[in-house]
C-alpha cells in the first residue's frame, strides 16, 4: 500500500496518518522569489527539522505543541507497513526520512501568521520609511534600517494560498480569530520570541524577526509547523550587525544574491544554481543550527547523508 502526500508545498510534504496524526517531511528544496529552484540544498530539510525540534523542546513549558516524535522507528510504527511516495510517485526511503520528518498531532490552524518583529527590517523598514509606522503602530522618529525596536511587536499577516501573505492590523486579526484567541496568540508568540532572542544573544546571534504558526489541539492553543528556523526567521551575526544597513543572515541569502546578479526576471524556470552557491548555502544552514543551538549538526540523525 502506498500513501501520497495530502499537501506538497515549496519545502514540505505532509502525509495524513488516520484522523489525528500527520507526518511532515521537510525536503531540501529551496525557493527564492516564490520560485522553487531545480537544485536541492544538502541537509537543509534536516536543519529545519532539527531546529524546530530544539525550540519545541525549549518551549514545552510555555505552550503545548504538535510534535510527537522525530524518530524513524515511530514513523514506521505509525505507517504500519504503508510506503510513502512523493508527489511524483517516487518512494521515500528510510534513509531519506531519517532526521527530516516529524510525526505530529493534527491541529486546527489559525488563519493568521503570528509574526514577531524585534528589529526594523524588510517590509517593516519599508513601511516605516514611508509612514513612520510598523503594521499601523506609530514608532519614534529617526529610526534607521535594522534598528532595534523599543519593544518587540506582534505583527500578524494573512495566510495566502498563492503569492505573498499580506500584513494585517491587530484589529483585522481580531476580526479573523476573535479577541481572546488573538490575545492568546500574541502572548505565546511574544514570550517565545523573547525567550529565544535572549538565548540566541548569548551565542552571538540576533533574531531580528520570526514567524510562528499556532493551532488548536484538544482545545489548547499550540505551537505548530516550523519554529525559529532560517526559513522562518532572520538570524543576524551580532559581530556583523550595524545600524543603517542590512546585516548578513543565516539563510538563503547566497541564493537570492546570485539570482539577482543574473538579471533573472523571477518567473519560472529559474537559472541553474552554481555548485559554489549550493555549497555555501548549505553551510550557512548548518552553521545556523550549530550556533543557535550550541550543538554539532553532525550528531543529528542522517546529517550529511
Amino acid at each position: 500500500m502506498e500513501l501520497q502526500p495530502k499537501y506538497s508545498g515549496k519545502v514540505r510534504d505532509i502525509y495524513e496518518l488516520g484522523d489525528s496524526m500527520l507526518l511532515m517531511v521537510t525536503s531540501d528544496r529551496i525557493s527564492a522569489f516564490d520560485v522553487v529552484m531545480a537544485e536541492p540544498i544538502p541537509d537543509k530539510g534536516r536543519v529545519l527539522t532539527a531546529m524546530t525540534a530544539y525550540w519545541l523542546d525549549r518551549f514545552s513549558a510555555l505552550a503545548p505543541n504538535h510534535l510527537v516524535s522525530t524518530e524513524l522507528s515511530d514513523f514506521e510504527d505509525a505507517l504500519g507497513g504503508t510506503k510513502l511516495v512523493d508527489a511524483s510517485g517516487g518512494e521515500l526511503s528510510p534513509a531519506y526520512l531519517t532526521g527530516r520528518a516529524m510525526l505530529t498531532k493534527k491541529a486546527q490552524m489559525l488563519p493568521i501568521e503570528c509574526i514577531v518583529r524585534g528589529y526594523l527590517s524588510g517590509s517593516g523598514w519599508k513601511e516605516y520609511s514611508k509612514n513612520g509606522t510598523l503594521h499601523g503602530y506609530k514608532l519614534p522618529g529617526g529610526l534607521q534600517e535594522s534598528d532595534q525596536l523599543p519593544e518587540a511587536l506582534f505583527t500578524p499577516s494573512t495566510k495566502a494560498e498563492t503569492g505573498h501573505d499580506e500584513n494585517i492590523s491587530w484589529e483585522a486579526a481580531v476580526e479573523l480569530v476573535g479577541k481572546d484567541i488573538a490575545e492568546a496568540a500574541r502572548e505565546i508568540s511574544l514570550k517565545a520570541y523573547t525567550e529565544a532572542a535572549a538565548e540566541a544573544a548569548e551565542r552571538g546571534i540576533i533574531i531580528a524577526d520570526t514567524k510562528f504558526e499556532l493551532g488548536f489541539i484538544d482545545g489548547e492553543l499550540s505551537i505548530c509547523d516550523e519554529v525559529l528556523t532560517p526559513d522562518s526567521s532572520r538570524f543576524w551575526p551580532a559581530d556583523e550587525y550595524k545600524v543603517g544597513a542590512t546585516p548578513p543572515s543565516f539563510d538563503k541569502q547566497p541564493v537570492r544574491d546570485w539570482l539577482e546578479s543574473t538579471g533573472w526576471d523571477k518567473t519560472p524556470p529559474p537559472p541553474s544554481l552554481p555548485t559554489d552557491v549550493v555549497v555555501s548555502t548549505a553551510e550557512r544552514y548548518r552553521q545556523a543550527y550549530e550556533i543557535v543551538t550550541g550543538k554539532p549538526f553532525s550528531a543529528w540523525p542522517g546529517a550529511g547523508n
